[in-house]
């Protein structure tokens, strides 16, 4: 099985489950080894008392794209830390694409990167997430 095989069986694995990215009317765009990318409409209940995407949600598209590319091993991780910056507000209606990948893997941890940008392409957050791997596997490996 090659390493992309790997990592989209493992999002097929995690999507059906992955209720909260679901409710949210977050897609799954695409997974490769390492990376994923995410998308999401900012919907009126996401909107906030100023008018904008409220952060909440946006750090969620960008926690989601993090899930999908620290779990493409076939190794089961979780968050072990994240840190946000919101440096553009989003609007009701912007689509908001969650672009994630490692910067570095190994042993039991491994560090992302995720960008979240607007339709247009205007960078609205900047997330790195520390994954930290659990037991279990998606699949048996072969």
């Amino acid at each position: 099985m090659t390493p992309q095989e790997v990592a989209e069986r493992c999002a097929a694995a995690m999507w059906p489950d992955d209720h909260a990215a679901r409710g949210l009317g977050i897609e799954l765009v695409s997974v490769a080894p390492g990376e994923a990318t995410l998308r999401m409409k900012v919907r009126q209940d996401m909107v906030n008392g100023h008018g904008i995407c409220h952060g909440g949600f946006i750090f969620a598209v960008a926690d989601a794209a993090f899930a999908y590319a620290c779990n493409t091993y076939n190794h089961r991780a979780v968050a072990g830390g994240v840190d946000i910056n919101f440096v553009a507000p989003a609007h009701l209606g912007d689509i908001l694409t969650a672009v994630g990948h490692g910067r570095q893997q190994g042993g039991r941890s491994g560090v992302y990167d995720i960008e979240v940008s607007n339709q247009e392409g205007k960078l609205v957050a900047l997330f790195r997430g520390r994954s930290v791997r659990i037991k279990g596997h998606f699949f048996d490996p072969e």
